[in-house]
């Protein structure tokens, strides 16, 4: 949580955003393997992190992608805005944005904060249950979308 100052003194806890890359490619999702002291280390994720102050979700999203992963994509779509303040294992409540991403080129390795960074065939996929805080939960509505398209965003 983020502690706000307002006008005359008020003060509000308001909650962080980050943003989510589901990246498929050859019926392939990009995923990777949290390390270190991060919230849920060892656990399989999406590519994702912190929004910054000056930039814009879209370039958030492409930011932590060639960050954590060393792939260049572009955004496909918005996929999902999760606005759900009982975000699983969250210390921080975050609100997440979700994109579809299309992957363009691999240009760098990931960083520290990703032990392995693979495709997974989506047929190879762990339980959905089993992924860091809610991405199985986006990886399901994600998969759900490739059966049959609808509408998006998805907002809960």
């Amino acid at each position: 949580m983020i502690t706000c100052i307002f006008e005359k003194g008020y003060q509000a806890k308001l909650r962080h955003v980050v943003v989510h890359a589901i990246v498929e490619m050859d019926g392939k999702l990009l995923l990777e393997k949290r390390t270190g002291d991060l919230l849920e280390s060892g656990k399989w994720s999406l590519p994702a992190g912190f929004l910054e102050r000056d930039e814009t979700a879209s370039q958030g999203v492409l930011r932590e992608l060639k960050e954590e992963t060393g792939w260049e994509g572009e955004i496909i779509s918005l996929f999902r805005i999760n606005t759900k303040p009982d975000r699983p294992h969250e210390d921080r409540q975050n609100v997440a944005i979700d994109f579809l991403i299309k992957p363009i080129r691999k240009t760098g390795a990931g960083d520290h904060e990703s032990s392995k960074i693979e495709w997974i065939a989506i047929e190879k996929l762990l339980p959905l249950s089993e992924f860091a805080f809610d991405h199985g939960e986006s990886i399901g509505y994600y998969l759900n979308y490739r059966k049959k398209h609808f509408s998006l965003p998805i907002i809960d």
